[in-house]
């Protein structure tokens, strides 16, 4: 059972794991009296339960993205990049309460508490998870049908065996972390 924290905004981000694509991160302030049926640590629901629960939070709750790119990733580091994405995500919907930050870091200049596993723990992080699962989710089904030899519409950027193997046959492109190993081991072959 998930606790619903009194004027509390959580804050969590989607996709430090994959090799291609942004980084996102959601805000989300719950009002008083809202509940949020089956609500969630968005890599317990299915696709179809997170974009109802989408459209509950949309509809019912204050919320905001923020996300860094591809360049941003590779130039930052993901964790930093995570940590940016977060910032500007609270920075659109403005910070009017205590802020709870799924993981075990505050990022740098903001004033709130990291709760591991949070997203699992309190209602408007794992709200916030739902928003940056199925915006970013949504994203890489639209890159799909601009880089069509990846697969992202089925692995999302994520190292999946298709994904490598589209990789090795077609080499990066302009959404790969080129500072992630296998895409740098890729950049590293064809050097010699």
């Amino acid at each position: 059972m998930l606790e619903h924290v009194e004027g509390g905004i959580g804050l969590d981000e989607a996709g430090r794991g994959p090799l291609a694509g942004p980084v996102v991160a959601a805000a989300v302030l719950i009002p008083t009296g809202v509940v949020l049926k089956g609500l969630n640590d968005s890599k317990k629901l299915s696709p179809g339960q997170r974009e109802s629960l989408e459209v509950q939070i949309k509809e019912s709750c204050r919320w905001a993205l923020g996300l860094c790119s591809p360049a941003e990733i590779d130039r930052f580091n993901i964790l930093e990049a995570s940590m940016e994405a977060m910032r500007r995500a609270l920075a659109v919907l403005g910070q009017e309460g205590t802020v709870w930050i799924d993981g075990n870091r505050v990022p740098r200049g903001l004033v709130g508490t990291a709760v591991i596993k949070g997203d699992g723990k309190l209602a408007c992080i794992a709200a916030a998870s739902v928003l940056a699962k199925t915006e970013r989710d949504r994203q890489m089904v639209a890159y799909a049908a601009e880089f069509p030899h990846y697969g992202f519409e089925r692995n999302f950027g994520y190292p999946t065996p298709d994904h490598l193997e589209a990789l090795g046959q077609h080499g990066p492109c302009a959404l790969h972390r080129r500072s992630f190993a296998p895409v740098a081991a890729w950049d590293q072959a064809t050097l010699f």
